[in-house]
């Protein structure tokens, strides 16, 4: 929205890992701001107060309660489908005047979901490759919203049996029996612990060596975010680099954050944000 310079609060402590580095490219001051926010995610009632904010802005339902309690402005953002994406968007537009750029996004949105399934959308569902994306250390899919993601760029999600949870655990053994093609992963990390057990080695994924880090850039691109359509181009491109030869991924997330950031990364930024190793 342009609105970057409106945000009172810090980063919270989880944040200032290496992960999240593009937070502070992208809005610089947030590194002078306090930490609104404990540890258990509970808000920092003290330090809100104190800032006296128009309003406040989360995803975590058990604040809501808490902050309207202490009569501050609060909207929650339920954002776990992608429609919902879409609608967060559209409120923001709403509260900082902006619904041109909110309906940009919009467009922007669909479109590049549309590209994407003209080239996919008629693949048989036996040539598409079966996908685990998940924490190899806690074997749990962490985002409901992968389910989206994965068979919007035209993989079988292997985790995808219409649940409603947020979290999925699963066995070993189930892992072995799923033997996805593609595994997609959230840090370097878990590559690492993927090519040392000897379980996940027996997977066709790591045979064929087909395991990837989601990019990560204002967020990780494979949880709820903003960057969501850059996520189904990068799925795309990474399990159909044949069709998608003529995606230049380079120039597309480049355009995305001059167009909806308001910043001009370097090719050597693009290349760290789609490498995850942060």
């Amino acid at each position: 929205m342009g609105e970057g310079r409106t945000i009172v609060n810090g980063l919270a402590d989880f944040g200032l890992s290496s992960q999240w580095k593009y937070q502070l490219v992208f809005a610089p001051h947030l590194a002078q701001l306090p930490t609104m926010q404990q540890p258990n995610r509970d808000p920092s009632m003290e330090a809100i107060l104190l800032a006296k904010p128009d309003v406040v802005l989360t995803m975590h339902r058990a604040s809501v309660d808490l902050l309207e309690q202490n009569s501050i402005p609060t909207i929650f953002l339920a954002w776990r489908e992608p429609e919902d994406v879409k609608a967060c968007i559209a409120l923001l537009g709403d509260i900082f005047h902006k619904p041109v750029v909110a309906e940009r996004y919009r467009r922007y949105f669909d479109d590049t979901l549309a590209r994407v399934t003209a080239k996919v959308g008629g693949l048989p569902i036996s040539s598409r490759p079966t996908v685990l994306y998940f924490h190899p250390e806690t074997v749990a899919q962490p985002r409901l919203i992968a389910e989206w993601w994965i068979p919007a760029a035209g993989g079988i999600s292997v985790t995808n049996d219409g649940r409603s949870a947020e979290n999925r655990t699963f066995s070993l053994e189930q892992v072995i029996l799923w033997d996805p093609d593609v595994l997609m992963v959230t840090t370097p990390k878990d590559v690492i612990t993927v090519y040392a057990d000897p379980t996940f080695r027996q997977l066709k994924a790591a045979k064929h060596e087909r395991v990837y880090v989601a990019p990560v850039g204002a967020h990780t691109w494979a949880h709820r975010t903003a960057e969501q359509p850059l996520t189904v181009l990068w799925t795309a491109k990474t399990l159909y680099p044949a069709l998608f030869v003529d995606l230049d991924l380079t120039a597309e997330v480049k355009a995305f954050y001059r167009d909806f950031f308001g910043h001009d990364l370097t090719d050597a930024q693009i290349a760290e944000i789609l490498s995850g190793t942060l």
